[in-house]
């Protein structure tokens, strides 16, 4: 089935509340023009002083979509869309020119990460809502920040350049299944920060535990709440410190301090 290009915009409330995350792809290819115009359009999203301190790769050639397969556990998305886009905090670009310009830049500190991986990360999302509003099904790759030294070294990403997310974008091959979201109440918060008490808690989370998947999560990993599946199996602290060192070693190194 060929997909022709409609400049009508959905409307953006049965957007907003039909999105659905998109692992599977049809084998048609997405036009490189369009995404170079969507990533055009999403360039415009809100930055830190204005200093776009981001860099995007596209792997549109299946050897290059290979190769980055096992750095996102094989997950099958991957090989199977069009294109994996790897968005970067890039400090590089923007250090580059203050040298070029005679200025001294003092970019090698942790507030200015900060400000790459706010300005990243709106311009991901900028991608990601552009994209399907235009027909697109896009998949978040949360594993970038797992094997970040062996994604810089796939992609030669220079010092001060650090992967952050990856978004893997094709044409839908069928129907996917609505993510569960907790109800509102759950995150707002009026004026200042109300805690939550234990009766919030379980009520806030009732409808995702109940859910037939939560149920089977809790069944195949034999455990006892799906709280336990999260803090023990899909996310254990073990992991979580063994990626940490990982990532905090490779920001250090491209992070580096002049003398």
């Amino acid at each position: 089935m060929t997909h022709h290009q409609d400049n009508t915009m959905p409307d953006i409330d049965s957007y907003s509340l039909s999105r659905r995350t998109v692992r599977r792809y049809s084998p048609e290819e997405v036009p490189a023009e369009l995404i170079y115009r969507l990533l055009e359009e999403a360039s415009h999203a809100p930055t830190t002083g204005n200093m776009q301190l981001y860099s995007v790769i596209v792997t549109r050639d299946d050897e290059g979509k290979k190769a980055l397969a096992p750095m996102h556990f094989n997950q099958p998305q991957v090989t199977g869309c069009s294109a994996v886009l790897t968005f970067c905090v890039d400090l590089n670009r923007f250090v580059r020119w203050c040298e070029v310009n005679d200025a001294v830049p003092g970019f090698d500190n942790l507030q200015s990460l900060m400000y790459g991986i706010l300005d990243t990360a709106l311009f991901a999302q900028q991608f990601n809502t552009l994209a399907e509003m235009h027909g697109l099904g896009c998949c978040y790759l949360g594993t970038t920040t797992f094997t970040a030294p062996d994604i810089a070294k796939a992609l030669n990403l220079p010092e001060r350049v650090i992967p952050l997310t990856t978004i893997t974008i094709g044409y839908p091959d069928g129907e996917s299944a609505a993510s569960d979201r907790l109800p509102i109440d759950a995150i707002i918060h009026e004026g200042s920060y109300s805690q939550y008490s234990d009766l919030d808690i379980r009520r806030i989370y009732a409808e995702k535990e109940a859910l037939e998947e939560s149920r089977r999560f809790i069944e195949e990993n034999a455990k006892q709440t799906l709280a336990q599946v999260y803090a023990d199996v899909r996310y254990p602290r073990s992991n979580n410190e063994t990626f940490s060192a990982i990532l905090a070693e490779f920001i250090k190194d491209f992070l580096p301090r002049k003398q």
